[in-house]
C-alpha cells in the first residue's frame, strides 16, 4: 500500500492509496489545491473549511456535467447504431425486391424464349 503526503490550502494531509497510484493522487490533491487558490483569489479568505466545500461543490458540479454528457453520447452512439441496423435491413430488402424482380423477367424470358423455340 503506498502512502503520498500532500498539501491542501496549506495543510498537510497523509494518504493511502494503492501502489503505483502516488503519483496521480497527488496529481489530484495537487489540482484540489490550486481550485481551492483560485477561490481564494475570487472570494477572499471566507474559511478553509467554505473554500474545501466549494471547492468540492465545483468538482462533483463537473463530474455531473460529465456524466450527462457521456449519456447523451451513449444515447446518441445508441440510436446511430439502431438506424445503421434500420438502413442494414432496408438494403437487405431492397436487394431481396431486386433480385425478385430480377428472377420474374429472368423466367418471363425464358417463357418467351421457350415459346419462340416450339414450333407453331
Amino acid at each position: 500500500m503506498g502512502q503520498v503526503s500532500v498539501t491542501i490550502a496549506d495543510k498537510q494531509y497523509r494518504i493511502a492509496c494503492d501502489d503505483g497510484q502516488e503519483a496521480h493522487l497527488t496529481a489530484l490533491a495537487a489540482e484540489m489545491d490550486r481550485r481551492i487558490a483560485d477561490m481564494r483569489k475570487v472570494f477572499g479568505e471566507i474559511g478553509d473549511s467554505r473554500l474545501t466545500v466549494m471547492a468540492a461543490i465545483a468538482v462533483l458540479d463537473e463530474k455531473a456535467e460529465l456524466v450527462d454528457k457521456i449519456k447523451a453520447l451513449e444515447t446518441e452512439r445508441d440510436a446511430i447504431k439502431h438506424a445503421r441496423e434500420l438502413d442494414q435491413q432496408t438494403a437487405i430488402e431492397w436487394v431481396d425486391e431486386a433480385s425478385r424482380r430480377v428472377e420474374q423477367v429472368a423466367r418471363q424470358l425464358m417463357g418467351t424464349a421457350k415459346s419462340e423455340q416450339t414450333p407453331d
